[in-house]
């Protein structure tokens, strides 16, 4: 297979090539299979007997996501179901280690899940400020640590983390996973990096349509694959065939829909430099950023996410509110922009700015885009004098 991962993305997960045979796979709507029996009289660990334990739609789309990150693909029903998957594997790795290290800033659905487990079980979660250089490595490296969870970039606040760093300083036995979404497979590789666990909310980027609910969790070590698949299996946290069907054909157009969608990313945050509604610009690719020598390390672009301070929360909201073309609405990834004040979330951190614009790149014209961007902008301004 070519190195580039452009050209593996298009090609991964295909079924074998055969004269007649079907060049994509099938969306396999089956729950039920035909029992197989090994000789012992048991059942076959070898031989499918149930949807629960996988279809071939989804091996097909567990293959390519694997291939791309260079470790064992396990696909979930969202997100936070890889999160949950990948939390929970981490923390019964760990041995009766209970202290997780966490960005102070980061994804929501990972904050309320790790309060949950605080408050349920005991867990001592240590929320590190991401922004304070070499924080996140200091705190993994304290004896007992079970669990470092990363985000690079950031969600929604874009600071990022040296992968290698945290890796090489993080305490014995700790595992040290990576949430990967904003940057994608294509942009970023922790298995790379060091890191044992990278999970995907393939409903962002990777399906790239708004219309799929799925994630993935990725292990370098097959001991680690094998636990998150029974731990997906045991819990029910299943994909449907036909959302991985979609994910997997969303997945072939991933490089070109990210090019383009990065590129106008970069466009809309050096004007936003410029606009005197805008007290800061969040985004690994301009020079100015403190996060931009880290990005040009290990990632292999800066993504299509970027965000925006404004001077308070009702200048956020008018913003939001004025746009054409931009979309007012929680998510990201998709072929259309859209953007969100991320504290208008009661679950959000408090230590996300109440001002924060996160805006997630979609693929229309660029200048169209900014256009629709700068008037909104243009009005918060009049309004605020």
């Amino acid at each position: 297979m070519p190195d580039s991962p452009a050209t593996r993305l298009v090609h991964a997960g295909r079924p074998p090539a055969v004269p007649g045979g079907p060049l994509n796979p099938s969306v396999e709507l089956s729950s039920t299979f035909h029992a197989g029996t090994g000789p012992d009289g048991l059942a076959d660990p070898a031989v499918r007997n149930y949807a629960r334990v996988g279809t071939s739609t989804w091996e097909a789309l567990e293959a390519a996501v694997g291939e791309l990150e260079g470790g064992e693909a396990v696909l979930l029903g969202s997100g936070i179901a890889a999160v949950t998957a990948a939390v929970e594997v981490a923390l019964a790795h760990a041995g009766g280690s209970t202290r997780v290290v966490v960005p102070a800033r980061a994804y929501s659905g990972t904050v309320a899940l790790l309060r949950h487990l605080r408050d349920t079980r005991g867990v001592d979660v240590v929320a590190v400020d991401p922004a304070e250089p070499g924080a996140l490595a200091r705190a993994a490296a304290v004896p007992g640590t079970g669990l470092v969870w990363l985000e690079t970039p950031v969600n929604p606040t874009m600071e990022l983390t040296d992968v290698r760093e945290v890796v090489a300083a993080a305490a014995p036995g700790a595992l040290v996973a990576v949430d990967g979404t904003f940057a994608t497979p294509l942009l970023q590789n922790p298995l790379a990096l060091g890191a044992h666990v990278v999970v995907h909310s393939l409903t962002k980027a990777v399906a790239g349509h708004s219309d799929v609910l799925l994630g993935a969790a990725v292990a370098a070590d097959p001991a680690l694959a094998t636990a998150l698949r029974e731990h997906r299996t045991r819990t029910g946290a299943v994909p449907g065939p036909f959302e991985a069907w979609l994910a997997l054909r969303g997945l072939r157009t991933l490089d070109v829909r990210l090019q383009r969608a990065q590129a106008t990313a970069g466009l809309v945050a050096r004007r936003a430099q410029e606009h005197p509604a805008v007290l800061r610009v969040r985004y690994p690719g301009l020079p100015e950023d403190p996060w931009h020598a880290v990005a040009q390390a290990q990632m292999r672009g800066p993504g299509t996410l970027l965000a925006l301070d404004l001077p308070d929360a009702a200048s956020a909201e008018r913003v939001a509110a004025s746009t054409r073309l931009w979309v007012h609405a929680t998510s990201l990834g998709g072929v259309e922009s859209l953007l969100e004040r991320r504290r208008r979330h009661a679950a959000e951190p408090e230590a996300v700015p109440e001002g924060l614009l996160r805006l997630s790149v979609g693929i229309e014209d660029a200048e169209d885009l900014w256009a629709d961007l700068a008037q909104a902008l243009d009005g918060a301004t009049r309004t605020a004098r």
